[in-house]
């Protein structure tokens, strides 16, 4: 069905047991456990699939060796049984991936060599690779472009990496697949609670058209945003407002050229001179640099990176790297906004918190809140929402674990090799979706990056692209790869949209993005 049609059959059916607000990693993992277990399921997202934190990943499915040394065995545990379900189901979309800890004092080798041997252990049959104690020399091998002075040797351990802004559109055509009615770029502009639900009023973004479905239960899974969706509701008991629930904390990544460090290895700094962590990973034919943990109060749609963040990733790289990245160096800038869990003041009247990494919440509404977490644990998360729908006499129990082995659209046949992630971007992207490119003219026409007109027009016609930004930021990553070139590329693409029949492309709107994904002007 093409978008009227699917607004058509929204406005036909009017009344789901189950609403999803957010189209993120956690909104559309919920949307496809619900809709396999036979619920009826619309999902809405204001802007686009993935657009907010879920597309602003360090590109990282980990167990959490973190988490290790913090002695929370269950998280780890659990995170890496998920890597692998996620590996799984989405084969040409994450994949293992080697990672190195150069060691440059005599002691840092044996001490994350034993801690790695120990995640080797609890990873059993979901281990990616036998973790190594590295020479100088194969060190070297492994990560050509390393900071060679000083250099003693390494370790080397697996985990995994992925394209989070294609996997969470796997999630959301799988979604659909299934059954449940999945758009992006609606909005949830008012809830009203009622005797036996919820009344949703859904405004679309393109049109202005609004509608009025009924809900037996809603999920806000909006990430950052879910205080604001809280305030929303209507009809809570006077004087309880819920308390906050999120805190949030900015991530920043700088994208470089490969040949700072060409191999097909990740360089893991386990802890930089404030004690954070520092990745230097190869993806999708670029390196991304990476990631901050800065403390936000506001909002934005689209951070930015403060000064010092940037300085900061500069100037810990040139400790490992034998090329220093400049900013002149750098191609794109990304900030992802991680909602940090509020621990709840009480747990009276029907909050409950699921686990220390992710919580569920029932507020006096009956809206079900889910935050914090991460994406390697995105099936599990939707598992624990689920349940606690169920719980809470909001749904009807039903059987559930089919998303542990329904595999996601575009999965390969088991057996046939991928293309690893780290690779140029090209229709391997695809997986076994990669023929229905065929069906759309221009597979000849190339716009640079390795995308091809057929390929805009795929995502316009088959994948929920409306806007230049849909196209280039998460259908194809050109602007988290080379923000510069995506800009060229723009206006292309949206003749393409408009010879499509969108009425929305916003070319200038992602020209201002483009300039914004570089590294300067920077806040301060």
């Amino acid at each position: 069905m093409n978008r009227s049609e699917r607004f058509h059959a929204l406005t036909e059916q009017r009344s789901f047991d189950l609403v999803v607000v957010g189209g993120g990693a956690t909104g559309l993992g919920v949307a496809l456990d619900a809709a396999l277990r036979g619920f009826s399921v619309a999902l809405f997202e204001s802007h686009d699939f993935a657009g907010g934190t879920s597309s602003r990943s360090t590109k990282l499915l980990h167990g959490g060796v973190r988490y290790l040394a913090q002695g929370d065995i269950c998280l780890v545990r659990e995170a890496l049984a998920e890597r692998a379900t996620v590996m799984q189901i989405a084969p040409h979309l994450a994949q293992p991936l080697p990672f190195v800890m150069p060691s440059y004092s005599w002691w840092q080798t044996p001490f994350y060599g034993f801690g790695l041997k120990l995640y080797d252990l609890m990873a059993g049959r979901a281990g990616l690779g036998h973790t190594e104690i590295l020479n100088r020399q194969r060190t070297e091998a492994a990560l050509p472009g390393v900071r060679t002075q000083g250099l003693r040797g390494g370790v080397r351990y697996w985990d995994g990496q992925f394209d989070d802004a294609r996997l969470a559109l796997a999630l959301a055509r799988t979604a659909e697949a299934a059954g449940a009615l999945v758009f992006n770029h609606v909005e949830v502009t008012k809830l009203q609670r009622e005797r036996n639900g919820f009344d949703v009023q859904v405004t679309d973004g393109p049109t202005g058209a609004v509608r009025h479905l009924r809900a037996a239960c809603v999920i806000n899974a909006t990430g950052v945003w879910v205080d604001a969706l809280r305030d929303k509701v209507d009809g809570p008991s006077a004087g309880q407002m819920p308390h906050r629930l999120v805190t949030p904390s900015q991530g920043v990544h700088l994208v470089v050229d490969r040949d700072f460090m060409p191999g097909d290895s990740a360089l893991l700094v386990p802890k930089t001179r404030d004690g954070r962590v520092l990745f230097a990973v190869p993806w999708l034919g670029k390196l991304i640099l990476g990631t901050t943990d800065t403390p936000r109060e506001d909002l934005p749609r689209e951070p930015q990176a403060f000064a010092e963040e940037l300085s900061f990733i500069l100037s810990e790289s040139a400790k490992v790297l034998a090329r220093p990245v400049r900013r002149e160096d750098v191609r794109s800038v990304w900030v992802g906004l991680r909602p940090l869990v509020t621990p709840p003041r009480s747990e009276r009247g029907g909050t409950q918190v699921i686990s220390r990494e992710h919580t569920v919440v029932v507020d006096h509404s009956g809206l079900v809140t889910v935050t914090g977490g991460k994406w390697t644990t995105y099936r599990a998360m939707a598992e624990d929402v689920l349940e606690r729908c169920f719980s809470a006499r909001l749904l009807p129990r039903r059987p559930g674990g089919l998303s542990a082995n329904h595999r996601l659209l575009g999965a390969p046949e088991p057996g046939v090799p991928a293309v690893p992630i780290h690779s140029a971007p090209g229709p391997h992207l695809y997986g076994s979706c990669a023929p229905e490119l065929t069906r759309c003219p221009g597979g000849g026409v190339s716009l640079g990056m390795g995308l091809t007109e057929a390929m805009v027009r795929y995502a316009i016609r088959s994948e929920h692209a409306l806007t230049v930004e849909d196209v280039l930021a998460r259908r194809w990553r050109a602007l988290f790869l080379d923000a510069q070139a995506a800009a060229r590329m723009a206006q292309r693409v949206a003749a393409i949209l408009e010879e499509e029949g969108s009425s929305a492309p916003e070319l200038p709107s992602f020209l201002s993005l483009c300039e914004h994904y570089l590294p300067g002007p920077v806040a301060t």
